[in-house]
């Protein structure tokens, strides 16, 4: 039995519906799978490096600082975070004509995460530098005290990744929620 024209023509742009929304879903799933990443390096370094860098001040520094001569941790950081940052913004865009509880919940999450690498830049940076480049070994003091606001605040930039991690989960379930409740109604209309 052939429907309408009406209904044929509706029924031809479903699939691209679909899956433009399927696209969009996959890239904030790649947002949240980079975010997830960073996450767990940054709390691998707060509970592996971090205690290694400060067990034996300066012996343990100066361990650290012959071992970062060809890599560190910032040359994952480096890469990842402006990726977790345009992944951020990307899902920002894409949801932008959605929901307003889902631009609110993704640009959040975006915000989050930059101002998470401007604390990188302001806080860890000038500590890194005196850590491992130009403090004096025989300086143990100042070791101590850089290495200590080190792993103290290392915590709470895990915890606004974490926050924008959550709000992107917030938003992927709002996502979802929707599209359920907007399947509901769509069954109920055909049936």
């Amino acid at each position: 039995m052939k429907m309408s024209v009406k209904y044929n023509f509706a029924s031809e742009f479903v699939p691209i519906f679909a899956e433009k929304t399927t696209m969009k879903k996959i890239i904030l799933f790649v947002s949240i799978s980079v975010a997830s990443g960073l996450l767990f390096v940054n709390l691998y370094t707060s509970l592996v490096d971090a205690k290694i860098w400060g067990s034996d001040i300066p012996t343990s520094i100066a361990a650290a600082r012959t071992y970062f001569t060809v890599a560190d941790p910032g040359d994952f950081f480096r890469v990842f975070s402006p990726v977790n940052q345009m992944a951020g913004l990307l899902v920002l865009l894409l949801f932008w004509k959605s929901v307003p509880a889902i631009r609110l919940y993704l640009g959040a999450a975006f915000v989050l995460y930059v101002a998470g690498d401007l604390f990188t830049f302001a806080y860890f940076y000038p500590r890194n530098d005196i850590m491992f480049e130009t403090a004096q070994l025989t300086d143990i003091d100042l070791l101590k005290k850089t290495w200590s606001e080190w792993n103290t605040m290392n915590w709470l930039r895990s915890l606004m990744i974490l926050a924008g991690l959550l709000f992107s989960f917030l938003a992927l379930h709002k996502m979802y929620s929707l599209q359920k409740k907007n399947k509901t109604y769509t069954h109920k209309v055909l049936v």
